[in-house]
C-alpha cells in the first residue's frame, strides 16, 4: 500500500498507507541505500555497507530485531511475502524474520541455509481452482515454449515470450483477460509488472500499456502523456504502479491510498530516482 524509491544520492523518498511513513528511521536512510524491497505492509532497506534497515507494519515482517546482529553486514538481496523476509548474505547463509506461518521461522531448515544459497524466490508453480489462474488450458498452445518471464496478479498470470508478446490467463476481473490491449502486446514487450489485480507492461520503445481494473491502476489515462516514453522500470503494490523514468523522475497512478497519487512528495520525485519498490 505504498511505494519506496531510492535516489542517485542512495537517499529513500516514501509514501502512501502502510510503510510509506519512514520517520523513526529516517536518519539511516538519508544515505548509502543500494536497495529497497517490501510487502504488503512493509519496508527494508539494504545499505552499502551490508545492512538491513526495516519500517512499517509489525505483522508485515518489519521487526527483525531478533535477528538483528546477522543484519548489520554482509546481506547482498533480500526477498519478501506478504508476511516475513529471507535475507542472502555474502557467505552464502540466509536469515529470515517475520510471521512463522509466512516463512519468517526457517529453523525446520536452518542446516539447509548455512552456505551455498545463491538465490531465493517466493513465486510458486501452481494447478487447481480455475478462478485462482491455475488452469491455463485456454492459453495451453502458446506457453510450450519461448517464456522467458512470468509474473501474476492475485488471481491471473502474464508470460511473456522471447518474441516479445505476452499471454495472459485467469480472473479476468484481475488482469486474465488482456483482450482490450491485445493488438499492443502481440510483440516488443520487455516486461511486465503485476499488483493485486492489474498489469503493467513496458515496451521496447519505453512506454507503458496497462490493463484489469481501474481501481487497481489499470487504467492509466490520467498520466497517460507521461507513459509513452522513457519509462525503464515499473513496480506495483495493492493497487498501485510506480514507474521510473529515463531521466530519473517517477509517474504514479492507481488508488490513491496506495500511493498512487505522490503528490505529497512530487519535488522529490522529479529526478535523481533509481529504483522503486
Amino acid at each position: 500500500q505504498a511505494f519506496a524509491a531510492i535516489k542517485a544520492n542512495g537517499s529513500v523518498v516514501t509514501w502512501g498507507a502502510a510503510g510509506g511513513n519512514s520517520s523513526s528511521v529516517a536518519p539511516l536512510l538519508t544515505e548509502g541505500v543500494v536497495q529497497v524491497f517490501g510487502n504488503l505492509g512493509a519496508f527494508g532497506a539494504i545499505k552499502a555497507n551490508g545492512s538491513v534497515v526495516t519500517w512499517g507494519d509489525d505483522d508485515c515482517g518489519v521487526n527483525s530485531s531478533a535477528v538483528a546482529p546477522l543484519l548489520t553486514e554482509g546481506v547482498v538481496q533480500v526477498y519478501g511475502n506478504d508476511g516475513a523476509f529471507a535475507a542472502i548474505k555474502a557467505n552464502g547463509s540466509v536469515v529470515t524474520w517475520g510471521d512463522d506461518d509466512f516463512g519468517g521461522n526457517s529453523s525446520a531448515v536452518a542446516p539447509l541455509l548455512t552456505e551455498g544459497v545463491v538465490q531465493a524466490n517466493v513465486s510458486v508453480v501452481t494447478w487447481g481452482d480455475d478462478d485462482c489462474r491455475g488452469n491455463s488450458s485456454a492459453v495451453a498452445p502458446l506457453l510450450t515454449e519461448g517464456v522467458v518471464q512470468v509474473c501474476g496478479t492475485d488471481n491471473a498470470f502474464a508470460a511473456i515470450k522471447a518474441n516479445g508478446s505476452v499471454v495472459t490467463w485467469g480472473n479476468p476481473h484481475f488482469g486474465g483477460n488482456s483482450s482490450a490491449v491485445a493488438p499492443l502486446l502481440t510483440e516488443g514487450v520487455v516486461q511486465v509488472c503485476g499488483n493485486d489485480g492489474a498489469f503493467a507492461a513496458i515496451m521496447s520503445n519505453g512506454s507503458v500499456v496497462t490493463w484489469g481494473p481501474d481501481n487497481c491502476g489499470g487504467n492509466s489515462s490520467a498520466v497517460a502523456p507521461l507513459l509513452t516514453e522513457g519509462i525503464v522500470q515499473v513496480c506495483g503494490n495493492r493497487s498501485a504502479f510506480a514507474a521510473i523514468k529515463a531521466n530519473g523522475s517517477v509517474v504514479t497512478w492507481g488508488d490513491d491510498d496506495c500511493g498512487g497519487n505522490s503528490s505529497a512528495v512530487a519535488p522529490l520525485l522529479t529526478e535523481g530516482v533509481v529504483q522503486a519498490c
